[in-house]
């Protein structure tokens, strides 16, 4: 489901500096040569800080995906298989959209839709295996049954031995109808989250009877697009609250798509800062819902704004190693060919075909024609760049700048060498750049350097004796690899990925497996802040205890190992440690969200005196997670809010809090949202931190 969204401040900025760039330029083009040095003088460079002791997990062999759909009769062709190849597509999803919940793969046949000659499963996974992939299926949820199923993984995995791993119970059923939305089929009575919570269990069930080794996955909504939040008549959970404690421990791996709006590019290259928090919102869904560590896949994932030109190729680009970074182990671009819609003009003057391919079709909209068939997108060559960036068994790590125009990516590869993507959004200008590194020392003799160009048929590749400072082409993709200096490196590797073992509202314990290629003096564990690691606390031991913490705070770790010369090893896979609220205190708060509609949300605070004395005339502050969050109307209180903080107070009724939990003051508020809205964790009565529930 695809519905425009508002304006984020983010995104704002990002037209600002876009126009301010512009407008500074221009004033010096028209100022003419004789202008003073300083009307003359060049932006100050981009810092990109590149920070390697910043592990951001491994990058899976299924990281860079693809939809393939049974309607596309080029699908299996050649020359598509030689060009996916060539990208090194990792993952293939079949057999497309929402024909998974009408497909039936025993006559390949998909009753209301058309299905092409040449894209029967045997043809499709001809191509996942010529071109090295693995696929990702959908299971006929709509209009098939958990024994259908059952009975093509029986065929893929013992017939035909494939190896299929990865199963999808349906494909947005949320689009069912339940909540007035119907473009998915759905033939069950009961089209309910709660239904489709339990026949996923019967699926999971049947299938895994003939091949216990699949993986499982159930359709989620990502928070902040519709319809998360979204409850139908009678229920008092939206679609994730309702499905995920259902499918806990029932299905392996859960199902997200990701269609941003957007009324222009400058708009739609800002989205992808927003994917990281509601990533993270979802992971937070997963964890408190009994489905801690569930894998995430994002399974459908394009713009709706210029979706064949330069600006969708740096949206995906930037999206798919976000999406990355924030530990989604697919990616899975919509999709290999799909046809023109209305023509338009993308920002830089090329022919936008509406079209969410990354190959051409070779077809026309009136007298406007597209490439000839199979002609790559620029989108099928920002793909490219994936792996240029790295590939699978390599380490993100964290990266970060300092102008919303350019994005940065980071991966220390398992070689030793240090590649980072740097995305220009500026479609008129270059951007220079100064590179900073922290926890890697690079070889100064030289790097390579990959750049996909505006409306370029190619990537271009040279070398750089310059390892510190780039000059970005307009609209572009680089991506710099660098060696590392001899001897700078520690041959120590990693330590085992850090669990947490202990944690209340301000202390928490992690331990980890040691690392090994010698022996560490000490291992330190560090606090992600930034690009800047902090370092924490240190151990001897496989654990350490961190102390002094801020209660209802979410944390992101990693340890590394020091060997006897003083070289860190690299870090380890990043851990998150989340603080509580005080167990016992003298107030108690609960926060629900009553209902929501995908860019907003109703939600209750209950405060209550647990306390031996009253309150009279309270004060209850908390502070918004996310910036994308807006008070836009409440009652039962009067809130203020300035900037992330918010502020409420009682009206005249309900100023008076008795002692013990004698009586409560409930008021609401309706929040705004642009992206993520997880919920507030720390609230303070009159300065007391209380308990939330």
């Amino acid at each position: 489901m695809r519905l425009p969204r508002s304006l984020s401040a983010a995104q704002w900025r990002l037209r600002a500096a876009a126009a301010l760039s512009t407008a500074v330029l221009g004033a010096a083009l028209l100022s003419g040569g004789g202008t003073a040095a300083a009307d003359t003088a060049e932006p100050a460079p981009v810092d990109v800080t590149v920070n390697a002791a910043e592990g951001q997990g491994t990058i899976p062999d299924t990281a860079y995906g693809l939809n393939s759909a049974v309607w596309d009769s080029q699908m299996n062709v050649p020359q598509v298989q030689d060009l996916l190849q060539s990208a090194n597509v990792g993952m293939l999803r079949y057999p497309g959209g929402s024909y998974g919940d009408i497909y039936h793969w025993q006559d390949n046949t998909a009753p209301g839709g058309y299905v092409a000659p040449g894209t029967d499963f045997d043809a499709f996974m001809g191509t996942v295996q010529k071109i090295g992939a693995q696929p990702i299926l959908i299971a006929n949820y709509g209009s098939g049954t958990p024994q259908e199923a059952a009975d093509w993984v029986r065929y893929a995995n013992v017939t035909k031995h494939y190896g299929a791993k990865y199963w999808e119970i349906g494909n947005e059923l949320y689009g069912n109808g339940h909540y007035g939305s119907g473009w998915e089929h759905d033939d069950h009575a009961d089209t309910s989250p709660t239904a489709y919570a339990h026949n996923v269990a019967d699926f999971a069930t049947a299938m895994k009877a003939v091949d216990p080794t699949v993986r499982i996955g159930a359709v989620l909504t990502l928070p902040g697009n519709w319809p998360d939040g979204v409850m139908a008549a009678g229920e008092s959970a939206d679609w994730n609250h309702t499905v995920i404690p259902l499918i806990a421990g029932k299905a392996d791996f859960v199902i997200v798509h990701w269609y941003p709006g957007g009324s222009d590019a400058a708009q739609m290259l800002g989205e992808p800062a927003q994917l990281t928090g509601e990533l993270a919102q979802l992971r937070d869904q997963l964890d408190s819902a009994g489905a801690a560590g569930t894998p995430i896949a994002l399974t459908e994932v394009n713009s709706n704004v210029d979706e064949d030109t330069q600006p969708d190729a740096l949206f995906g680009a930037d999206t798919y190693v976000t999406a990355l970074e924030s530990g989604a182990f697919t990616v899975d671009w919509w999709d290999t060919h799909n046809g023109p819609g209305p023509i338009s003009t993308a920002p830089d003057g090329a022919t936008d075909y509406n079209d969410y391919g990354i190959l051409s079709s070779g077809t026309c909209t009136g007298s406007v024609c597209e490439p000839p068939l199979n002609t790559p997108f620029p989108t099928y060559h920002a793909i490219s760049m994936l792996s240029h960036l790295g590939r699978p068994g390599d380490q993100l790590v964290g990266a970060g700048t300092t102008s919303p125009l350019v994005s940065a990516h980071a991966v220390h590869r398992a070689d030793g060498d240090l590649s980072v993507m740097l995305i220009n959004k500026d479609p008129d200008h270059a951007q220079q750049v100064a590179l900073h590194y922290a926890g890697f020392s690079p070889d100064t003799s030289s790097a390579t350097v990959d750049t996909y160009r505006d409306q370029a048929t190619a990537i271009d590749s040279t070398t750089s004796a310059d390892v510190t400072a780039q000059t970005l082409p307009p609209f572009s993709i680089t991506t710099v690899t660098l060696h590392p200096r001899a001897g700078t490196q520690s041959t120590l590797s990693a330590p085992g990925a850090p669990r947490v073992t202990a944690a209340d509202a301000t202390d928490a314990t992690v331990a980890w497996t040691p690392s090994t290629g010698g022996t560490p003096v000490r291992y330190e564990v560090y606090r992600q802040n930034g690009t800047t690691s902090e370092l924490l606390a240190d151990s001897t031991g496989t654990s350490a205890t961190v102390p002094n913490l801020t209660p209802g705070t979410t944390y992101t770790w990693n340890v590394l190992a020091r060997d006897a010369d003083g070289r860190l090893s690299r870090p380890s896979q990043p851990v998150t440690v989340r603080t509580g609220t005080p167990a016992h205190s003298t107030c108690q708060v609960s926060f629900q969200v009553t209902a929501g509609w995908g860019n907003g949300y109703n939600a209750n605070v209950t405060v209550t005196d647990t306390g031996p004395n009253p309150v009279t005339g309270w004060t209850l502050a908390f502070t918004f997670p996310s910036a994308g969050e807006t008070v836009s109307g409440f009652w039962n209180a009067h809130v203020s809010q300035q900037g992330r903080n918010v502020v409420a107070t009682p009206v005249d009724w309900n100023g008076t809090l008795a002692a013990n939990g004698g009586n409560s003051a409930s008021f609401g508020f309706t929040g705004a949202t642009t992206g993520a809205y997880p919920p507030p964790t720390v609230f303070t009565l009159n300065g007391t931190v209380c308990t939330t529930t």
